[in-house]
Order: structure tokens, then C-alpha cells, then sequence
């Protein structure tokens, strides 16, 4: 009997030890507390000093930790603001640097660029630089795990900074969508790019078709991310397209080819685009052309069909030698928008690219092409 007594002893004792270690454990996996807010420290200078972020390389925050309940590894983002309104879209930037630790040494150029653009959406044009006016700063924090989102109270310091936005440039992409399957029907994948001039100088081009009332969109991505444009352009309408404005998108009125010509310049931080339809006119320059003349001339010109479907129809080659054709886009050289068909029957633009390696062709044959397929072929 005392045998059996020791065994139930010792079965107790171990049931008693594996309780313990289960509170153990729940105590060592606490709850996560979210707290309403934290405190960011007013850095001791800030009420005498000016911030010059044009020459200093950081800013000093410091703050105490969010109250999670339990020691948290911890993510923290500045956000600026010149109206103290934190809770406005628009009004508030947030700064693309993160910090691991409750003492930031916060880039100083980030800040300046968050102020300029803050200034310039108020209406501070750039000659009115340097500006120094009133920062409010606020911390957000997180968990790494981004869990337990909170905010700090609100800072104020006096910065100055210079016009720390650089120019806008002129894109080396552009691309077109729209309501018609030729153009993608408004899906990104099937959008059309257009050709880059060899210039470089933001001018894009390319042949298309339209059918009537189809609707359409430009930007330089291949996304709506807030930089497409359509009716919104400089509208030059060369072709009788029958420009106008649907709900933002450019609409045509007309079915037909066109040469859609976009010109971009850039005015300090913005970009304007101008969008001609112009007639869709395909030369053939050189040596097999008519005349033979390096430049561009009536008699060199190819016939339009009246169809998507249809060929352009260059007139027979003149002379043996290699092919070469373009566009004629104002204000640049012939060859800045020239191309090619290939052997294997692919329509190759020169873009801005180099001279290109083209097919050498026979006296009396002719090119056809279609824009839409991006084929061609000789015969």
C-alpha cells in the first residue's frame, strides 16, 4: 500500500509542476495592448532655433516608447505637416524613411522635400525660396508585424528650406489605351506603345486606327496611377479626327488611320503635353525611292487604306538598294522617326535608337504595311 501511495504522490506532483509551467508560459505571452497614443519629445532648441535643411544633414526626434504592454520591436515613420491637419489627404506627408528606435536622426532632405511640396500645394511659387516657416511633425509607430498602429501628439518646429523639388523630365515612354480592342480596352496589358523619337526630346509617335468614337488615354506607365492624360492636352487636330473631351479621356469622332504626334515639355514641376492627329502620311527616302532624294517628297508617298485591316502601299522602288521609310514629325529630322520591315516581316522602329540594319530590295517591288499587326512585307 505505501508503494501505491508514493505513485499517486508522485503522479499529483507532476500534475501540479505541468499546471505551473502552463501559467508560466501565459504569463511569458502576454496580451498586446494598443495605446491611444505616445509621447514625441519637443527637441530642447526647437522653440529658439531654425532648422536650415538646406545645409544640415539631419534632424534629431526623440520620443518614449508605445505602451504595448511588454517590451515590442518597434517601426516608426515621420509625418509633416504645414496646417497641423494630420487627418486631410493632401495635407500631411509622410516621410519614406522608417526608424527602429525611439531616437531618429531624420534626414534633413526628406523634410525639405515634404515641405517644399507641401508649400508649393498651398500656392508658393518657387522664386518665393528659400522659405522658413512652421513644421508640425508627428510620429506614427507600429509593431514590425504592423499591428498596434498609434500615433504621437503633434511637435512644432521652425525649418527653412530651399526649392528642394528637382525639374520634372521628360519622359523616354508613352503609351496609348482605350475603349477599342486595337488599344488595349482599357486593360493596361493590351495597350500599344508609342515610338520615341531619336531626339529624345519627350515626341512620340505612331500610325493608327480608329474607329469612330473610340476614347482614349496616354502615359508614360503602363498603369492609371494619377500621370495619364487625355482630353486635358493641347488638342491639334490636322486630320479632321474630331477632337473632344469624354469625361477626361480624348475622344474621335471619326474612323480612320492617323499619325498621333505627342509633344512634352516641362514647366518646373509639371509636364504639358500637347496631342496632334495628323494625316497619316509614310514616305519612302533614299535611294530606292523616286528621284532617289534624301528627303521627303510627294511622289515617295505610300497610299492609305480605309480599313483596320488594310495595307499601306509605298510606290514600287525606283532602284535596288535598302529600304528605308519614315513619318514626318515637325520640328525634327527625317530620320528621327524612321523604321524598317524586317525580312522576317516585322515592322522595326528606330526609335532612339542607331542606324539600323535594313533589308536590301530589288527594283519594282513595293512595301506594304499594316500598322495595327506591326507586320510588312516586300513584293
Amino acid at each position: 500500500m505505501k508503494a501505491i501511495h508514493k505513485i499517486a504522490f508522485a503522479l499529483l506532483a507532476g500534475l501540479i509542476g505541468l499546471t505551473t509551467a502552463c501559467d508560466d508560459d501565459n504569463s511569458a505571452n502576454p496580451t498586446l495592448k494598443t495605446p491611444s497614443s505616445f509621447t514625441l519629445n519637443t527637441p530642447t532648441a526647437a522653440e529658439n532655433t531654425v532648422y536650415d535643411l538646406e545645409h544640415a544633414k539631419n534632424v534629431e526626434l526623440t520620443c518614449v516608447q508605445p505602451d504595448y504592454g511588454f517590451s515590442a520591436a518597434t517601426v516608426y515613420a515621420v509625418q509633416v505637416s504645414l496646417d497641423n491637419d494630420f487627418a486631410t489627404e493632401g495635407k500631411f506627408i509622410t516621410l519614406p524613411t522608417t526608424y527602429p528606435k525611439a531616437k531618429m536622426e531624420v534626414d534633413a532632405s526628406e523634410i525639405a522635400v515634404a515641405q517644399t511640396t507641401l508649400a508649393v500645394k498651398k500656392g508658393v511659387k518657387e522664386d518665393k525660396f528659400p522659405l522658413t516657416s512652421k513644421l508640425y511633425v508627428r510620429l506614427r509607430a507600429a509593431l514590425t508585424s504592423g499591428k498596434g498602429e498609434v500615433y504621437s501628439n503633434v511637435i512644432s518646429i521652425n525649418a527653412r528650406t530651399h526649392f528642394a523639388l528637382t525639374p520634372a523630365a521628360v519622359p523616354s515612354t508613352m503609351n496609348v489605351i482605350g475603349s477599342t480592342k486595337g488599344i488595349g480596352e482599357w486593360n493596361w496589358a493590351g495597350s500599344v506603345p508609342m515610338v520615341q523619337t531619336w531626339a529624345k526630346d519627350g515626341t512620340f509617335w505612331r500610325i493608327l486606327y480608329f474607329e469612330a468614337g473610340t476614347s482614349m488615354k496616354f502615359n508614360a506607365e503602363k498603369k492609371f496611377d494619377g500621370g495619364e492624360f487625355g482630353s486635358s492636352a493641347k488638342l491639334v487636330d490636322n486630320a479632321s479626327a474630331g477632337l473632344s473631351d469624354d469625361g477626361g479621356n480624348l475622344k474621335v469622332a471619326n474612323a480612320g488611320w492617323y499619325l498621333v504626334v505627342i509633344k512634352t515639355t516641362a514647366q518646373g514641376r509639371d509636364l504639358k503635353y500637347t496631342v496632334s492627329f495628323e494625316k497619316p502620311n509614310v514616305y519612302l527616302i533614299g535611294d530606292v525611292s523616286v528621284g532617289g532624294k534624301w528627303e521627303i517628297t510627294a511622289e515617295n508617298l505610300f497610299s492609305v487604306p480605309t480599313t483596320a485591316d488594310g495595307w499601306f502601299v509605298s510606290p514600287a522602288l525606283a532602284a535596288a538598294g535598302e529600304v528605308r521609310m519614315c513619318v514626318k514629325i515637325e520640328g525634327e529630322d527625317w530620320w528621327h522617326s524612321e523604321f524598317i520591315v524586317l525580312a522576317e516581316g516585322e515592322i522595326l522602329y528606330r526609335g532612339a535608337g542607331g542606324d539600323q540594319d535594313r533589308s536590301k530590295q530589288s527594283a519594282g517591288r513595293k512595301v506594304y504595311l499594316n500598322f495595327m499587326t506591326g507586320k510588312g512585307e516586300y513584293k
